[in-house]
């Protein structure tokens, strides 16, 4: 494939066909003899938009971690939020985890893989809290890491991989990611689609593309669950080289899966950057119908909902428009280019808990939303623009800490802003996660320490859905159209 725009079945017809009740009774098999302690770090809370019924530590306490690790389930997450944190305190916060991580690991006498969930489209700071990782582990236990596997494949946002291409889905084409809005990140842009490229790039030539190991679509489809070439290709990993992995349905990640367990009882070792789908596969979670409005809202709550848009991608900026059509839904704008006049900003935030405080005991879903155009600092400083954003969502973030009713529900929109809200303006220390409302879009049902125990609160990544799915999801929430 080339570096360009393609039509998607004709790119997927390449994948040959292939029993899937066959991988999946082999996957099993597996899965059963992999006796370790699967631990998921998110850097936002969008990570959990595959799995159910697993649990998510707001915090990396040793006590938090040994609470994961004794639970019967085979994985549990731990939220870094550190897409919203600068380079420096994500390294510091990696080094403690590993730590933590590695002290009840010995101390309960549990192995451990650690998977590092990132955007699926390829934002975020890599190779950097991998590296750490491995670093603080290797220097202070035997453990060694033969290499590293990327594996951004996530189905249900539309994110596939093809010949080493990642892509990122548009109607009926396939997108190559370095030529999409997510590219252009400000704080994480890159410009190559090819994952070894981006990887060269990404390690400012650390590692070289020629190096990575490439698991292909005919590794995959065409040779299958019964040929050791994955493994063969895996076995020779060594010196943390990397692994990437072609995937244009979750079939690709179950047949790679199978080969990585092999390899890894056969001594390798290997540390992962990955998006949502891998930790489902290697999990074991079984997929479950999407959640509808008796799964998860207490009926004696008469109140409106709440929803916060933080996110300005163009896919939710779509979804705000599509919204603002229908009437039984009220909207504040939260004027968040007041963060550079602190006062004022407060001035604001006070001035929108006063509408949601009026209108949410009326029934009504209110939308809090930031205004559409970013705001120029007019500078190129990431670091910079990075504390600026940071500073904005902890004032989006006082909205919900300042609210003193009680919402019948809570959506976040947005990556970072989700996350803030999740652990201070809600005060999550631990969360269920209840499954999905909308494909790619997760449900937590808070903790009873919260400021709202056991609220519904949707987890809604800002590049994922339909023009529709907002609306959607608040109709599902409120029971009736909107």
């Amino acid at each position: 494939m080339s570096n360009e725009k393609i039509n998607m079945n004709e790119a997927f017809r390449k994948f040959g066909p292939i029993k899937q009740t066959d991988v999946d009774y082999k996957l099993r098999s597996c899965l059963r003899q992999f006796d370790k302690k699967i631990i998921v770090l998110d850097d936002d809370p969008t990570g959990v938009q595959t799995v159910h019924d697993v649990s998510v530590y707001t915090d990396w306490s040793v006590e938090s971690i040994e609470a994961g690790f004794t639970e019967s389930n085979s994985m549990f997450f731990i939220l870094t939020n550190s897409r919203g944190l600068l380079p420096r305190e994500t390294a510091k916060a990696h080094r403690e985890i590993a730590l933590n991580i590695l002290k009840t690991a010995q101390k309960l006498k549990k192995e451990f893989i650690i998977i590092s969930r990132g955007d699926s489209t390829l934002r975020g700071h890599y190779p950097l809290e991998t590296k750490i990782i491995k670093e603080t582990i290797e220097s202070n236990s035997t453990i060694r890491f033969d290499g590293e596997v990327l594996l951004p494949f996530f189905m249900e946002g539309g994110r596939f991989t093809i010949d080493g291409v990642h892509y990122v889905q548009e109607g009926d084409y396939l997108i190559p990611v370095a030529e999409t809005e997510f590219a252009r990140d400000k704080s994480f842009g890159f410009t190559q689609s090819h994952l070894a490229k981006w990887i060269e790039e990404k390690s400012e030539g650390q590692f070289k593309a020629e190096n990575v190991q490439h698991i292909t679509d005919e590794d995959l489809r065409k040779i299958g669950i019964r040929n050791d070439s994955i493994v063969e290709k895996l076995m020779k990993v060594e010196n943390f080289n990397k692994v990437i992995v072609d995937a244009v349905a979750y079939v690709d990640v179950k047949i790679f899966a199978i080969a990585l367990i092999k390899a890894i009882r056969s001594g390798k070792n290997f540390m992962f950057r990955t998006a949502a789908a891998f930790p489902k596969v290697l999990g074991g979670i079984t997929d479950q119908d999407l959640l509808q409005e008796a799964d998860i809202v207490k009926k004696e709550n008469h109140h409106g909902g709440l929803v916060m848009v933080g996110s300005h991608v163009q896919k939710t900026s779509e979804q705000l428009d599509e919204l603002r059509q229908h009437s039984l839904v009220e909207f504040v704008e939260f004027n968040q280019h007041l963060v550079l006049k602190p006062t004022e900003l407060e001035t604001e935030v006070d001035r929108v808990v006063a509408f949601c405080e009026k209108d949410i005991p009326l029934g009504k879903t209110v939308v809090v939303y930031t205004k559409r155009e970013r705001l120029d600092v007019g500078k190129e400083n990431k670091e910079e623009e990075l504390k600026i954003a940071v500073r904005i969502s902890d004032a989006v973030t006082r909205i919900v800490q300042k609210l003193q009713v009680r919402p019948k529900y809570i959506i976040a929109k947005g990556g970072i802003t989700s996350s803030d809200i999740g652990t201070k303006g809600l005060q999550v220390k631990k969360a269920v996660v209840a499954g999905q409302i909308k494909p790619g879009v997760p449900v937590w049902i808070t903790g009873r320490e919260s400021k709202f125990p056991e609220i519904p609160y949707i987890i809604f990544p800002g590049n994922v859905g339909t023009r529709n799915t907002l609306k959607e999801v608040i109709e599902i929430l409120s029971g009736h159209k909107i």
